[in-house]
């Protein structure tokens, strides 16, 4: 585990130097393509970089930070666009910081307004991006209460989940014992708790360094009203923001001249799924080192048609019925768990997730023991 942790710091030593020179490009290089192409080599070190790790968790960690969210976010920086850019006196340590980590500094302003289908406009498709858009009736769809949650409650809440995964991992040594099916409904809870916290760290750390606020990663997935409202507004925001701006609007925007305003969100919805499976394939590739059986892109491009079906049946039906939320909210999250079991978490079986990770948690737990005795052994002498 000694190993893997040094290969993990060397690799994100790596980032940082390679993020400072695109920091240094930005002060002598305009943006377009002179930039996109000075900054190539980068964007081909980060595609391959995570493969260095072999570790279940570091290499997933490392996949996504750099691979996707990095190499997204350096696309939009080569032309003046995304979080990096948003403020153009910016520093070397924050343009490190907000390059290569799942956070994105909110900006000081006043909230805008929650999208909705328009439903003066019956012969128009929502010209916003469905995907990405809040709605705009939030309090009659969501009864849920969405207001800001107060500074000691994160912590708190990030405690529980650390406590609920640890009592997960010791269920897990019962596992032939357990029914198939209920260690798949823990792998959701899993996945969802280690996100949770490992994104909350990333951003308390931004927030410790940088002394700035930051925007959740999550929002309560588990009150959801609709797959536009999990995928849009309450699952993984970070990469919801950047498949918007990388994917969702160039589409639609092409779109727009073929097919006409009114269909162009349907193709772009379909499009930016796809390219989320892909990069889902990746991180994947980069934990298990197996050829992708494709199953993790047609979940995503499952998901993708479906929410077309209900963006084209909300604007039909949105202003004549709507399903009560203690009906919607549990059928979209029993849709996504019912795929998940279908599509996804079967991938995490197939590279023997769950057994390398318990030996990694008994290696870092072996790791720290060390460390603890040594430090120990240095102040009682």
């Amino acid at each position: 585990m000694e190993g893997e942790i040094n290969k993990f710091i060397e690799v994100w030593i790596s980032v940082f130097v390679c993020l400072s020179c695109c920091y240094a490009i930005s002060q002598i290089v305009s943006k377009g393509l002179i930039r996109l192409l000075c900054i190539l080599p980068i964007l081909c070190v980060f595609l391959f970089l995570p493969l260095y790790i072999h570790s279940i968790h570091l290499g997933s960690i490392s996949a996504f930070f750099i691979s996707w969210l990095a190499n997204f976010k350096l696309l939009l920086f080569a032309f003046g666009q995304g979080p990096v850019c948003s403020d153009p006196s910016i520093s070397l340590g924050r343009f490190v910081s907000v390059g290569c980590f799942p956070i994105k500094i909110q900006q000081k302003t006043p909230p805008q307004p929650f999208i909705q289908i328009p439903s003066d406009t019956p012969n128009q498709i929502d010209s916003s991006p469905p995907i990405m858009s809040h709605l705009n009736d939030h309090n009659k769809e969501n009864p849920i209460s969405n207001k800001s949650e107060d500074s000691h409650v994160f912590p708190i809440k990030h405690a529980v989940m650390g406590v609920l995964l640890a009592i997960m991992i010791h269920v897990y040594d019962y596992s032939k014992h357990i029914h198939p099916k209920v260690i798949l409904l823990l792998y959701c809870f899993h996945i969802y708790f280690l996100l949770e916290i490992i994104l909350a760290v990333a951003a308390a750390l931004a927030r410790a360094l940088l002394r700035v606020e930051l925007e959740p990663q999550f929002n309560e997935p588990y009150f959801t009203t609709s797959l536009q409202d999990f995928w849009g507004r309450r699952w993984n925001l970070m990469v919801t923001n950047i498949l918007r701006t990388i994917v969702y609007n160039p589409t639609r925007h092409a779109a727009t001249s073929v097919i006409g305003r009114k269909w162009a969100p349907l193709p772009a919805i379909l499009t930016t799924f796809l390219v989320s499976g892909l990069m889902h394939e990746l991180v994947f590739y980069c934990m298990g080192r197996l050829r992708p059986t494709w199953e993790v892109t047609w979940f995503f491009i499952l998901h993708g048609g479906c929410l077309m079906v209900e963006i084209v049946l909300k604007k039909f039906f949105s202003s004549r019925w709507r399903l009560p939320w203690l009906i919607s909210g549990p059928l979209t999250v029993g849709f996504v768990i019912v795929t998940s079991f279908w599509l996804f978490f079967p991938q995490f079986l197939r590279f023997k997730a769950d057994e390398r990770a318990f030996q990694e948690y008994a290696a870092l737990s072996e790791f720290w023991k060390n460390v603890t005795r040594r430090i120990l052994q240095v102040f009682l002498r």
